[in-house]
């Protein structure tokens, strides 16, 4: 599964794989794929030192990549007192109205969040770029669309390539425009934030608007026949988020998730604001819908959404409160159904790519077999 892109970078398969968790970017890495850390958890600049120390020692001298969360336009002088201000009290009290109808426990006295929006703040994503930088990254991704300018060349000027997610060709033409490397189209199908358009449509029209810009297919892909369907589109790599959740290298803190994901169809998820205040494909839990109700306060916008709930959420993972217990998840969530390693998964994608590409040759007239 090699491209122009994946030699470009040094890697076996054009397989780039996103994931918050260490272990299994570097697995991913190591199985012949491109390992791309998630940022967005580390709040504190050690805690991601740490991780990049153990990435960087675990990944036999294979390429890696980080993928941050940060706006393209600057605001000045805004902390996150000065957003938590901003949250209404009405939807306080939703949060806690819910939470205490599912008899959702309190974190212990002096317990912090698990899990805190800060890192979508552009101050705390330039933090974790001081220290990435000092890493052999080869990759810088961000989630949010084109980093800013000074981003964009302070890696080029290390030699890193820049990606940006784009859900529309629009988009994907504005990160050209903004010195863009590599575009990656994220389909409807997507986990996490996600436009409107599926997979099928964007990708070819993302790679007709950017050409000849890289790009990397993404959303609702988990097989090796959609790796094949993707590159016969035009892409050049397909981006992996969702399917390394339920990896044995995955650490989701939370036995109850797993069997969560594994029970679940492709239909059983949801777009929702209710993570983030941005359209996110996630589980759809008693969680959502409370928030998609029609009697509900509704969402807020990002970052204040994300702020408003993020001990709500540390307490539901904490204390495994099933019917409210979700996760951004992809709708490939149909084909999650047992645990398996990373190198199960690329076994997998490597035997279903052989079978799609003999399939279209045969059709072809062109198998000698």
């Amino acid at each position: 599964m090699q491209t122009e892109l994946s030699k470009q970078l040094g890697v076996e398969h054009a397989v780039f794989g996103f994931t918050p968790f260490p272990a299994v970017a570097a697995a991913i890495s190591r199985a012949g794929g491109f390992g791309v850390l998630g940022a967005v958890r580390y709040t504190a600049p050690d805690d991601l030192k740490r991780d990049l120390d153990w990435l960087e020692a675990h990944v036999d001298g294979m390429p890696y990549g980080l993928d941050v969360v940060m706006p393209a336009k600057k605001v000045e002088g805004v902390t996150e007192a000065d957003v938590e201000a901003m949250i209404p009290e009405p939807h306080r009290q939703f949060v806690r109205d819910t939470l205490a109808k599912y008899g959702v426990p309190e974190l212990a006295e002096g317990e912090a969040s698990g899990w805190r929006i800060t890192g979508w703040m552009e101050q705390v994503a330039r933090g974790q770029l001081d220290v990435a930088f000092d890493y052999p990254i080869r990759l810088l991704a961000n989630a949010l669309g084109s980093p800013p300018a000074d981003v964009v060349a302070r890696a080029h000027e290390q030699g890193v390539l820049v990606a940006a997610l784009a859900g529309s060709a629009r988009h994907a033409r504005k990160h050209q425009e903004g010195g863009i490397d590599i575009v990656v189209a994220q389909g409807y199908e997507a986990g996490g934030h996600t436009g409107e358009i599926a997979s099928m449509v964007l990708t070819p029209e993302v790679v007709e608007a950017v050409d000849p810009l890289p790009v990397l297919a993404a959303g609702g892909i988990g097989s090796g026949q959609q790796v094949a369907a993707a590159l016969a589109l035009g892409a050049q790599g397909v981006w992996l988020g969702s399917v390394w959740l339920t990896t044995a290298e995955a650490d989701l803190h939370s036995t109850a998730l797993t069997r969560k994901l594994l029970g679940a169809g492709s239909g059983d998820t949801v777009r929702s604001r209710a993570l983030t205040g941005k359209p996110a494909r996630q589980l759809r839990t008693e969680w959502t819908d409370a928030w998609d109700a029609a009697d509900g306060p509704g969402t807020l916008p990002m970052p204040l959404q994300g702020l408003l709930v993020a001990e709500a959420v540390s307490r539901i993972q904490k204390y495994e409160i099933d019917p409210l217990l979700g996760t951004p998840v992809g709708q490939i969530v149909g084909r999650m159904n047992d645990v398996r390693s990373v190198q199960a998964v690329f076994d997998d994608l490597t035997r279903g790519f052989e079978r799609a590409v003999d399939r279209v040759n045969r059709i072809a007239g062109r198998s000698g077999t």
